[in-house]
This record gives structure tokens, sequence and C-alpha cells, in this order.
């Protein structure tokens, strides 16, 4: 018959034996992880029915709740939070953009919808630019292929046929494993209709000053149509 305390030692090994079979080996381990090596020299328990040996070194490891939030994008909380590349590859963090309203569209050039938004985006742009509005164009050619154009291409043909002034960043995934670090955060702040995921070419999410994501707009919502909430933001009359 085993005492009291034998009973708790051989119930505390055994559940540390079965956790250390379950933990990855050190060379899995990321660098931002903090590990603790708990190393058990061999124990006997005997008694006259039973005897427990343990020898095998049990690894930890404690995540910092920033490493898990920075691997799940749970970490971010606004848009000002995202760097991304413009259409020369170079970074931009979006901080520069607190204090302004955004609206963000994923664009393309040979769209049945690109000659309207893109005019209406140019008229929005012009118009309430000086009181606060920021447009952030991301082209994708994720719908009909319908961006195949590079970059370079890409700008020329917004700036030179619709007069684009607004930022046009570089050409990016919206949908799927590879999608945006960005469009991830827009989905999963502001959620569709008929799910997360972009439907197509021209879709619109409007953005606070403080980099939050308050509506979405589905690709046929033409811009000069939300101007009010567009006015609503900036606070203008």
């Amino acid at each position: 018959m085993l005492c009291s305390s034998t009973r708790f030692l051989l119930r505390r090994n055994l559940s540390v034996t079965a956790l250390s079979a379950s933990l990855l080996s050190p060379k899995q381990f990321s660098a931002n992880s903090k590990q603790t090596l708990l190393r058990f020299s061999q124990v006997s328990l005997s008694s006259p029915s039973i005897k427990v040996a343990f020898s095998s070194p049990v690894w930890c490891t404690l995540r910092s709740n920033s490493t898990m939030a920075s691997q799940s994008g749970s970490g971010s909380k606004s848009i000002h939070d995202f760097t991304v590349k413009d259409a020369k590859g170079k970074d931009v963090d979006l901080s520069i953009y607190k204090g302004k309203v955004l609206l963000i569209v994923n664009v393309a050039s040979q769209c049945g919808l690109t000659n309207s938004n893109y005019t209406e985006l140019s008229q929005l742009y012009e118009k309430y630019k000086n009181q606060g509005l920021e447009i952030l164009a991301f082209p994708c050619n994720q719908f009909g292929a319908q961006e195949p154009g590079s970059n370079d291409e890409i700008v020329e043909f917004a700036c030179t046929r619709f007069k684009a002034e607004y930022p046009i960043f570089d050409k990016v995934d919206v949908n799927g494993d590879n999608a945006a670090p960005i469009y991830k955060f827009l989905k999963s702040s502001k959620g569709g209709l008929f799910g997360d995921g972009i439907k197509w070419n021209f879709s619109k999410f409007l953005v606070d000053k403080e980099g939050n994501v308050v509506d979405r707009y589905a690709p046929t919502t033409t811009p000069l149509s939300i101007e009010k909430d567009v006015k609503k933001l900036l606070g203008v009359a």
C-alpha cells in the first residue's frame, strides 16, 4: 500500500513525463521564446508492488504574449499598426495617416468597374483631400486576372487616364494564404454579406481618423454614393 506522500510524487512525476513526450524539441523553439529546462534526476519510487523511474529531461516553453499575438495577427489594433510597400517597393508606415480618414480600395485596370470607380475616386479625392481624406489603392490581380501589369504600368494608367493623385501601392493578394496582412486585418474587422472574403475588384473599406475600420462597401457601390459617410467621419457639414 502506497503512503499518501508517495502517491502524490507518483502522480506528479507521471504528469511531468506525459508532458515531456508532447513538447517540441529545443531546435523548434523560436528566437523569441523563453525556454526553461527542467531536468529531473533519476527518481525511483519503490513499494512492495511498484517501481517507477524518470530520467528524461523536460523542456517547457513559455512564449511571450507579444510573440503569439504577432504570429496570429491579433496584435494589430488599427490600420496605423501596419507597414506596406509602395509601387516602388519602399516601406510605408501607415501611422503617417493618423488623423486622416481613409478609403482603402483594391483596384484593377481591366475591369468593367474600372472607369466608373477610378473616375469617382478621383472626384471624391479632389473634393475632400484638403479636409483630411486619403485614398489608398492596392492593385490586385486575383479577380479575372484583370490587373496583369507591372506596378509602373498600373500607376501610369491610373495617373494618366484618371488623374489619380492619391497613392497607389504595391500589387497584393487580398484573399487566400498569401493575402497581405493589412487585408487580413480589414476582412477580420468588417466581414462581408456572404463571408469575409473580398468578392471582386473595387471593394472598399472606410477607416476613421483613429485607424478603426468603420464600414465596408461592395464593388458595385460607387465612391460618390458613400460621400455622406466620408463627410461624417471628416466632420464636414
